[in-house]
């Protein structure tokens, strides 16, 4: 059975196995292809194209049978929301990008893939098309302008025109081949800021120590056109994460701090660089770390670096989130959609892909973050389950809105990306 799909560009698909009942019998298809004359007469009026859409979603019995076609059983979600995996495989999926046209771009790292499926959300067999196959883990995408921009640690390569080169090797072009090469913490999470400018984050390329060059541990942003970059955070480890509030525009990056410190410290952190701040804010590593997240906020200094006499040099900005050690928080994006409930109004959306060396595994969610009546931060689960007792079948990693207002997760481990989406009818169920 395939997955029940409402787009306003593609189709409208009932299934069931009552083929008598006439709901059934609708299929509204656009972009010239086959239409009934109800569907038709239905697509001249868009507001009784939308009463039947929201009928067909409400149908309860329908919509619950489609809506577990792919459903995994492992996965908890909140009442009312469902989490489905799309119909294709990308192995070891990172960030995801989105076209206009429906096209899902999926970064990776050390594979080396950057993946492309048209029509990834409404087809009923997606194909999976290899755009490259030997890049230098190419983890970082973000579209601008119609164009594909990915992250190749020390290169940022564009795509002119990407629906036009959807094949293996498209032409593209070099917007800088001058970032730092070193390839621990060198993989890229990419955006473009309303500013048209393109932000890359650089990790430090170590678990704990203090480079010359200034790039490492920073945030950086880049003229697209020239590739020319500048710093505008800094003594942040490891960001590759990152989305702008919808309302205030403050930048809100994630953190994962450093190893070998036990399985509570330091905290992984959400940190906040505000809009049309001027001047570089330093955000501690590698001479301070957030203190346990269970614990009244606080800093702690590194055994190594903090009593370097680089130290003094700075003001050191407090997380504004503290986050259990090792969990790993990376891709995020703030909900502006207006299908979820009213709670998750400019929620935080963020994947923490797991940890790798704590004595009992954390993470492996989605997490969200939203506000409390007093203007606080409250972060907790939203969708758990790929981690079983110490065994791990999945590892969340980038998390994207959809236009229609839905969620995509992906995740590297199973190779998987998931839809998620929220039905009044089930949660009333």
């Amino acid at each position: 059975m395939q997955p029940y799909l409402i787009n306003d560009k593609t189709m409208i698909k009932t299934l069931t196995n009552a083929p008598t009942n006439p709901v059934t019998r609708t299929i509204i298809k656009t972009r010239g292809k086959l239409a009934t004359k109800s569907a038709v007469a239905a697509l001249k009026n868009r507001s009784t194209y939308l009463n039947i859409a929201k009928n067909l979603a409400s149908v309860l019995a329908l919509s619950a049978l489609i809506l577990g076609a792919h459903a995994d059983p492992r996965l908890t979600t909140p009442p009312g929301f469902s989490i489905t995996k799309l119909p294709f495989s990308v192995p070891k999926a990172r960030q995801l990008a989105l076209t206009d046209n429906g096209t899902l771009i999926v970064g990776s790292r050390k594979s080396g893939n950057v993946y492309a499926i048209p029509n990834a959300l409404t087809a009923a067999n997606p194909k999976v098309i290899t755009l490259f196959d030997d890049l230098n883990e190419p983890s970082g995408l973000a579209l601008a302008n119609g164009d594909l921009y990915i992250a190749a640690v020390s290169k940022v390569l564009r795509i002119n025109d990407i629906e036009d080169q959807l094949k293996a090797n498209p032409l593209f072009d070099v917007v800088t081949d001058t970032l730092p090469t070193k390839a621990h913490h060198g993989w890229k999470y990419i955006k473009f800021g309303e500013d048209g400018m393109l932000y890359v984050p650089v990790g430090a390329p170590c678990n704990i120590c203090l480079s010359q060059d200034k790039r490492f541990a920073t945030m950086l942003r880049m003229d697209p056109a020239t590739g020319a970059t500048e710093i505008i955070a800094e003594g942040l480890r490891n960001v590759v994460g990152f989305a702008w509030h919808p309302e205030s525009k403050d930048l809100w990056v994630s953190n994962n701090g450093r190893d070998i410190l036990g399985d509570d410290i330091p905290a992984d952190e959400l940190n906040v660089i505000p809009a049309n701040n001027s001047k570089p804010l330093h955000f501690g590593y590698p001479f301070v770390h957030s203190n346990n997240a269970g614990d009244t906020a606080g800093l702690i200094k590194d055994p190594k670096f903090g009593d370097h006499e680089d130290a003094a040099k700075h003001t050191f900005e407090p997380a504004a989130v503290r986050i259990q050690a090792h969990s790993a928080p990376i891709g995020m994006t703030f909900y502006t959609g207006s299908e979820f409930p009213a709670q998750y109004k400019n929620a935080l959306f963020v994947a923490e892909r797991g940890s790798w060396n704590r004595s009992s595994k954390v993470g492996y969610q989605l997490a969200v973050m939203t506000m409390d009546a007093s203007g606080n931060p409250v972060y907790e689960p939203f969708i758990y389950g790929w981690l079983e007792g110490e065994e791990a079948w999945g590892r969340p990693n980038d998390v994207l809105q959809t236009k229609e207002g839905h969620l995509l997760i992906s995740d590297d481990k199973a190779g998987a990306v998931y839809l998620v989406r929220y039905n009044q009818a089930l949660a009333s169920n």
